[in-house]
């Protein structure tokens, strides 16, 4: 299977880009699209049809081809992978749940494959990450390959969406279902981020609403442990900053620990508004600012699933969620360009609200702060 990498500020440029990849060598059957809310994502699908190319397709907030990394633009991974092997599905909340549509998809591709993986990009459900996981789970059955992202937007919070051939959905969940028989599929979701302090409890939450950390309005709890001040009389009442700087870290016994970002915060009831559910009862820790040394935990991670389960690569898929861009600033780049150079083939990602994959010592799930990269091999 060969893969190409095209990006551009337009829809001109990639138009021209798009030309330029394909020739005699090369008809791409697939395009995994990234692309910000700022642009005419309708004429690049058209693009993309008039040459016969089914799409897989989710706004940013920031895309990035290694090394490049763009704000407001578009990338696209062309790949020619045979269309027999692989089966393209956009579900949408409304009529049916996103746990009922997820479900769907784990069902529509256990009776396609007898060996199917998953690569997601889901619109504004930020609440129904683990509603996801869970329904493909039990669609296609436990054991089962996950990986993906939530669509951004640009950090408005206003709604991304997802979309391919003749479809797009704010609420939409897009599934590219792989036979695993056929491409090889690896992957990790991976972060590197150092905990510190006691461990604290959850004592209320409902669903991704923290109400109290230790008894105490886990708002008042998070600024007055970091020692940091808030405005919330300057425009919305966004945490970002916080929640990239000091996620939460979610134990559990014997496997990593899980992120969970916090994005809102509420100044009435004093209340935290998290990228993930934390159920009560949670035992978090904070983490340490960020420095180069989680990065260079986050590459060790990858070389350790070359080495020991896909040595060989065509292809690399990234979905980094929008925190850790925030956190590392201009770091970033250099995590993303070291994970290509491991493998050394073309890289496509975007930065994201959240994050489905399967860390070293846990099973596929809902992160937040997270970094998954997927590896695709023709057998």
């Amino acid at each position: 299977m060969n893969a190409k990498t095209i990006q551009g500020k337009s829809t001109v440029e990639i138009e021209t880009a798009l030309l330029q990849a394909i020739d005699d060598s090369f008809k791409p059957t697939l395009a995994i699209v990234f692309i910000s809310v700022k642009q005419d994502n309708e004429a690049v699908c058209r693009l993309l049809n008039n040459e016969g190319i089914q799409i897989f397709g989710s706004t940013t907030s920031g895309e990035f081809i290694s090394p490049e990394i763009s704000q407001g633009g578009i990338v696209i991974m062309l790949l020619d992978m045979n269309p027999g092997y692989f089966k393209l599905l956009l579900l949408e909340t409304g009529e049916q749940t996103t746990l009922e549509n997820a479900k769907q998809i784990g069902l529509t591709g256990k009776n396609t494959f007898s060996n199917a993986a998953f690569l997601i990009a889901s619109g504004w459900l930020t609440q129904d990450g683990e509603n996801i996981v869970e329904g493909i789970t039990e669609g296609f059955g436990a054991d089962v390959t996950i990986f993906g992202g939530m669509a951004g937007d640009d950090l408005a919070l206003d709604g991304p969406f997802v979309f391919t051939n003749g479809q797009s959905s704010s609420k939409g969940l897009l599934a590219l279902i792989i036979d695993e028989d056929k491409i090889q599929i690896n992957g990790i979701a991976t972060c590197g981020w150092k905990p510190i302090g006691t461990t604290k409890t959850i004592t209320k939450s409902e669903g991704n609403i923290v109400y109290t950390i230790d008894d105490k309005p886990a708002l008042d709890m998070i600024l007055k442990y970091l020692g940091v001040d808030y405005d919330f009389d300057s425009g919305k009442e966004i945490v970002t900053q916080l929640g990239a700087l000091y996620p939460l870290q979610m134990e559990r016994e014997g496997v990593a620990p899980v992120m969970r970002t916090a994005m809102f915060a509420n100044r009435n009831d004093r209340s935290l508004i998290c990228a993930g559910n934390i159920p009560r009862g949670s035992k978090v820790k904070f983490s340490l600012p960020p420095d180069f040394d989680a990065i260079e935990q986050v590459i060790e991670e990858c070389r350790q699933l070359k080495i020991e389960q896909q040595p060989e690569a065509d292809a690399l898929i990234m979905f980094s969620c929008i925190s850790r861009h925030l956190s590392f600033g201009v770091l970033i780049k250099e995590e993303i360009e070291q994970i290509q150079q491991l493998w050394d083939v073309p890289l496509a990602g975007f930065f994201s609200y959240g994050e489905f994959g399967r860390s070293k010592t846990g099973k596929h799930e809902f992160h937040n702060n997270t970094c998954c990269i997927l590896v695709l091999k023709e057998k």
